[in-house]
């Protein structure tokens, strides 16, 4: 077991080797990596859902959702007359547009400013693919407009005699792709919109303790080893360490659980979090892009940047489209040009040209996959990597690491055995009585299993650490000690045979030791072990009824590994591993053709989460989750890991609904409106093909949307 200085006590304990491992804490986990995001303090400037710009780069690279949204209001407002105008729809629709000097001009003049100015976000990226010889959606959605553009000019100046006005299709289509992108960027911008929330999480100003009272400070002028006073229903401001007071904590807005946490002294609490009842003095240890909600936001803002295999295949498949469109477009105007009929070879190929855009293809996989970060990061799971979510679905293992996140790495009492003529509450007792003055993790399990009995301890003195072999202090005018095996050798001191017999089971199991003895005598033992959580029971389960199997690495003797596997009904168990060497039960199990999803605390454990095809660290704001993990559990509960595998499944099935739709959609419509089936009568008109590409596109704007039906609660996974 590590050594423990605390103040003026340090406090010892030699548990044998049975329980060393069984006890071994890590180091605490190292403060946050600096989070490049905007900083969360006062002076921040809150956005709201439609004004960021979401892209960095692709498609929509520099542009906002205000962009798109207000381009789609003017476009639609424009296009109300363009399409009243038209005698198109005047003729389908049965009605005559009023005729007065210059009407049959509003059409093309108000066409031409959608054109340019709804149409200009198309232009501009179609222009850029053409450049980079990537075609992709923008341009197949610019040469569908331009088509449509040319076509319309050549019918208004009457050039050619032909009949091709389509400047109502025009205007409809623009007006369609920026609703559609203007969805998409809502959509991709949620991420977005949860960042400003985080930010919201800070309040703008502190209560600073000072030599002469309290003042009130903006909270960018707060600096590590602040002392803040925290009231009640007010948010921290920082991380820190509660240092005087105790109050229940509603930390849901970091861990995504609704049940407030009591902290105390000595307990860290987080920025954004409230104190609900009570009044704390805090000492900040962490402000600014250091604090874990900053942290936090990093993540998101990354997740949000980050590409996927399944977006590249809709990439891919906009170009095969383009070239799909392309070249049924010139094959059209060839075969109606050799049947003799130009005009039929211009509306055919204009028509295959205008509908072959995938606006529905661009939606299917942002949609699907905005929605999903979102959704997981309401439930406390924040997606840092999009491949992360994809490979979910397909892993055959979750390789938890045992210490901080299956158990909660602090020790717990678990039996008490007493000698003859000895009570147990009372042996209890007077082990928390000589532990009261220390601060050892083991001492305060002692202590704080008496207070969970209502015992009170009598009061002892003259409080001394022995070191590595327990403690000694009076109580009652008597001597006693509390220390492992190499105290009983020390005092000379031997245990009765009944007691022995207990405790050798103990150890058998991988629990800590604990002898309490008056002098020379041994008045009983307790035993304590790392406590696992009751969460941990659940999320292996859990996993197992969706056919993954859970394995367990850990540094810890085989027995101590053995007894948690036990009560954990556990697949497969690696014991005594070094840190250095989980990686390489990783690459153990990746070599029997396992996909395996590695779950660690992410203090020690980054290159076997770099590792796994999904690292998934339990604690947000560590180096490690921001380095090495694909996924954050905000929280500490590894039932979250369930709501990435269910959200895995629900996402790629909708994908692909969406994928096969959209594509589905264009491979048998281009046909239809090149009039491979002319000969029978069934031709796609220009009109037909506009509303069957609007509705395409709603159904997929529509499918992705039903991801919000699926509810992540960690707490309700069975």
């Amino acid at each position: 077991m590590q050594d423990h200085t605390h103040h003026n006590h340090a406090h010892h304990h030699d548990d044998g080797s049975a329980a060393g491992g069984t006890l071994t804490r890590r180091p605490a986990p190292p403060a946050p990596a600096p989070a490049k995001t905007v900083q969360p303090h006062a002076g921040h400037a809150h956005h709201g859902g439609d004004d960021h710009t979401v892209h960095t780069s692709g498609q929509h690279a520099g542009h906002s959702t205000a962009m798109f949204k207000n381009r789609f209001w003017l476009t639609l407002a424009l296009s109300v007359p363009v399409v009243y105008f038209s005698p198109m729809v005047g003729h389908i629709l049965g009605y005559m547009a009023p005729m007065f000097p210059g009407s049959a001009w509003i059409p093309p003049v108000l066409g031409t400013v959608i054109f340019l100015y709804g149409g200009q976000p198309f232009l501009k990226g179609g222009l850029q693919e053409l450049k980079d010889r990537r075609p992709g959606m923008m341009l197949l959605i610019a040469m569908a407009i331009t088509v449509a553009f040319a076509a319309s000019w050549i019918t208004s100046l009457g050039i050619g005699g032909f009949d091709l006005d389509f400047w109502w299709e025009l205007a409809l289509l623009v007006a369609i792709m920026l609703l559609g992108h203007w969805i998409e960027m809502r959509a991709l911008g949620s991420a977005q919109g949860a960042l400003d929330a985080l930010a919201a999480l800070l309040p703008d100003e502190a209560e600073r303790i000072t030599d002469t009272g309290t003042a009130t400070v903006p909270v960018s002028e707060l600096r590590p080893d602040d002392l803040v006073l925290v009231r009640p229903g007010a948010r921290m401001p920082a991380d820190g360490t509660v240092t005087d007071g105790q109050a229940e904590f509603d930390e849901s807005m970091i861990t995504g659980e609704s049940k407030t946490v009591l902290r105390g002294p000595g307990d860290a609490v987080v920025a954004g979090t409230v104190a609900t009842d009570s009044s704390v003095r805090v000492r900040v240890t962490a402000v600014g892009d250091d604090t874990a909600l900053a942290g936090i936001q990093r993540l998101v803002a990354e997740a949000q940047a980050s590409s996927s295999r399944a977006q590249a295949l809709a990439d891919r498949a906009a170009a095969f489209l383009f070239y799909f469109a392309a070249i049924a477009g010139v094959l059209t105007f060839i075969a109606w040009t050799l049947l003799g009929s130009v005009p039929e070879a211009v509306t055919r190929t204009v028509t295959v040209l205008v509908i072959a855009c995938p606006h529905a293809l661009g939606l299917a996989i942002p949609l699907v996959i905005a929605i999903s970060t979102e959704q997981a990061a309401r439930a406390g799971v924040l997606i840092k990597n999009r491949m992360a979510l994809e490979r979910m679905r397909t892993v055959d293992v979750v390789l938890f690491d045992k210490t901080g996140t299956l158990t909660t790495g602090e020790p717990q009492l678990t039996d008490i055995a007493a000698a003859e003529g000895v009570n147990a509450d009372g042996l209890l007792a007077l082990a928390a009585a000589v532990e009261s003055d220390s601060e050892h993790p083991v001492a305060r399990a002692i202590v704080r299993a008496a207070r969970d009995r209502n015992l009170e301890p009598p009061t002892a003195g003259s409080f001394t650490s022995l070191t590595g072999r327990g403690v000694r202090a009076n109580v009652d005018g008597r001597t006693l000690h509390v220390g492992g095996p190499a105290l009983l050798r020390e005092l000379g001191a031997v245990e009765p045979p009944t007691l022995a017999e207990v405790t050798r089971r103990w150890m058998d199991r991988g629990a800590a030791v604990l002898h309490v003895l008056d002098g020379g005598r041994v008045l009983g033992a307790v035993s304590l072990e790392d406590a696992v959580r009751q969460e941990s029971r659940q999320a292996v389960a859990a996993l197992q009824n969706r056919g993954i199997k859970v394995a367990m690495v850990t540094g810890d003797a085989r027995q101590v590994a053995q007894a948690v596997a036990a009560d954990l009904r556990i697949d497969e168990v690696f014991a005594e591993v070094l840190p250095a060497d989980k990686d390489k039960k990783v690459a153990e199990l990746q070599a029997r053709g396992l996909k395996v999803a590695m779950v660690g605390d992410g203090v020690n454990d980054s290159p076997a989460l770099a590792r796994a095809e999904v690292g998934i660290a339990i604690g947000a704001g560590t180096d490690v989750a921001m380095e090495s993990a694909g996924v954050v559990l905000a929280g500490n509960d590894p039932r979250a890991v369930l709501s990435m595998v269910d959200l895995s499944r629900a996402s790629y099935r909708k994908m692909w609904q969406n994928l096969v739709w959209a594509t589905g959609y264009n491979v048998l419509s281009v046909p239809l409106a090149a009039g491979v089936l002319a000969f029978a009568g069934i031709v796609l008109s220009p009109a037909a093909g506009a509303v069957l590409m609007s509705a395409s596109t709603i159904v997929v704007a529509l499918n992705a949307q039903l991801l919000r039906r699926l509810k992540l609660n960690p707490s309700g996974v069975r």
